[in-house]
């Protein structure tokens, strides 16, 4: 029997590249997503259901998991992929704008893996990959909300991993750098109100630097992440962070060989403040 992925947050990016990947690699695939009336090529392939997910909606999550085991009889992995980024000044940001960026990156991602446990506890085993990001470990100005959450996403992923363990359930982590998908635009949130006008120039500089370090040109293309995915879902280790792209592994080894006050200096430099 093939094995089957559900996959949160299909219809771009890294979900929808993992989605290609697995199905490609002869596994079943639910790629699930919030519209999923939008999608097309997805629908056109063998042993791929798509179907309606919202990580907000605990319903979606439900009618989607039960739809999976429905129809491909078990489901063997998790991707909790779906996620957005705040950016902008943390004075700026409302509690609103803050409640909402930890609910779909963390309280969404802590939903859809409680409703898929009893499944994997039953079968005795599963895989659970957390897409996280090198901004789960290292940081950058301007994004205290959205490192906030992957900080969050890090630490809860390593603490199941070890109660998870015990189950015959995996926990990995995915940790990619920056990435060649739409999240600059369609899935980043930027909020800073400029009369508060103490952060302007430091604003300015901030998001002339980042425009260079977010270079499509430069970045890793969503299906070096999806590779990577693959083989944390099939090396049946108990490898738990798997690091995707050349940047997050070179932001990565320079946070590990330095302390605080070099590191930050470092990072400092490079964006120029």
């Amino acid at each position: 029997m093939n094995k089957t992925i559900l996959i949160t947050g299909s219809s771009t990016g890294i979900g929808r590249s993992t989605a290609f990947k697995f199905q490609k690699e002869g596994w079943n695939v639910i790629a699930t997503m919030r519209t999923p009336e939008k999608e097309t090529e997805l629908k056109e392939l063998d042993n791929v259901l798509v179907t309606r997910l919202d990580v907000q909606d605990l319903e979606s999550i439900d009618s989607a998991i039960t739809a999976g085991i429905e129809k491909f009889g078990k489901i063997d992995a998790l991707l909790n992929n779906a996620g957005y980024g705040l950016m902008g000044t943390f004075e700026s940001a409302s509690r609103e704008s803050v409640q909402r960026q930890f609910d779909v990156n963390v309280f969404g991602l802590f939903d859809v893996t409680r409703a898929m446990l009893p499944h994997f506890r039953a079968n005795k085993n599963g895989v659970i990959m957390n897409v996280s990001s090198v901004g789960g470990r290292i940081t950058f100005p301007l994004i205290s909300l959205y490192h906030s959450t992957k900080f969050a996403v890090e630490g809860y992923s390593e603490s199941l991993h070890y109660e998870m363990a015990p189950l015959g359930i995996k926990v990995k982590l995915i940790e990619p750098g920056a990435i060649a998908t739409d999240f600059g635009s369609r899935s980043m949130d930027f909020q800073h109100d400029e009369s508060l006008t103490d952060y302007n120039e430091f604003v300015g500089t901030v998001m002339g630097k980042f425009s260079d370090l977010m270079n499509p040109e430069l970045a890793s293309k969503p299906e070096l992440v999806a590779d990577v995915i693959f083989q944390a879902a099939t090396d049946g280790t108990d490898t738990l962070r798997y690091v995707a792209g050349p940047d997050a592994e070179q932001f990565l080894a320079a946070r590990k060989q330095m302390d605080d006050a070099g590191f930050v200096g470092m990072m400092k430099g490079n964006l120029g403040l």
